[in-house]
């Protein structure tokens, strides 16, 4: 089934933002399962302060837990529904930037969930994002295509004892970004499936 981008409104996606102090660039936010445009803003107020913060809610429900694309079963993830979901994402925040007169240099912020979408704007060259901090994300699908990344900057923080997302899926991730040109800096730390205070001063520091 065919699915059409064209209606990404400004309001079709529940969002908050707010305005670039200083900094030249715009941070997307993307929680990860059960949260919501709240989450994360307090963590990019941090990682680049006066930067501009676009947060959206992702739209699918998981036993009521807002999401950004469907999955199938824990750690399989339903492909189409990813496919036109990242491609709706991408239009509303070219939307947003406009909408907004936000800066046009995009730095995605994600974690686990949120960090996955964002991998897959990466992959799918969107040509969206400049940047990118990926925390417990996992290699959400291989391109057929190769994407040219030649020109991106992407941190992964991932822990070394994560339930959720086993290392070796993390590592594909930046083994897959590295191949297909970006210049990719991963950490590891002693920690589950969250964002610790190591990698939050390792992405603070990598974005400045």
């Amino acid at each position: 089934m065919t699915r059409s981008t064209e209606y990404a409104g400004i309001d079709s996606f529940v969002h908050h933002v707010d305005a670039a102090r200083g900094r030249d660039i715009t941070l997307l936010l993307l929680h990860g399962t059960g949260g919501d445009e709240q989450d994360l803003l307090s963590l990019g107020a941090t990682l680049a302060p006066g930067a501009a913060l676009l947060s959206p809610r992702g739209k699918v429900l998981e036993r009521g837990m807002p999401r950004f694309f469907r999955r199938l079963a824990e750690g399989v993830l339903d492909q189409e529904d990813l496919a036109f979901r990242t491609m709706e994402l991408s239009a509303w925040v070219r939307t947003a930037i406009t909408e907004y007169a936000l800066p046009s240099r995009v730095v995605a912020v994600g974690f686990s969930n949120g960090a996955n979408i964002a991998a897959s704007m990466l992959l799918r060259n969107t040509g969206v994002l400049h940047q990118a901090v990926l925390l417990s994300p996992m290699l959400p699908f291989e391109p057929d295509t190769p994407p040219v990344l030649t020109d991106i900057r992407v941190f992964i923080g991932a822990g070394m004892h994560d339930a959720m997302v086993p290392p070796a899926q993390s590592q594909r991730l930046a083994d897959v970004l590295t191949a297909y040109g970006a210049d990719v800096m991963m950490t590891w730390t002693p920690s589950g499936h969250g964002i610790t205070p190591d990698e939050l001063d390792a992405a603070t520091h990598w974005l400045r």
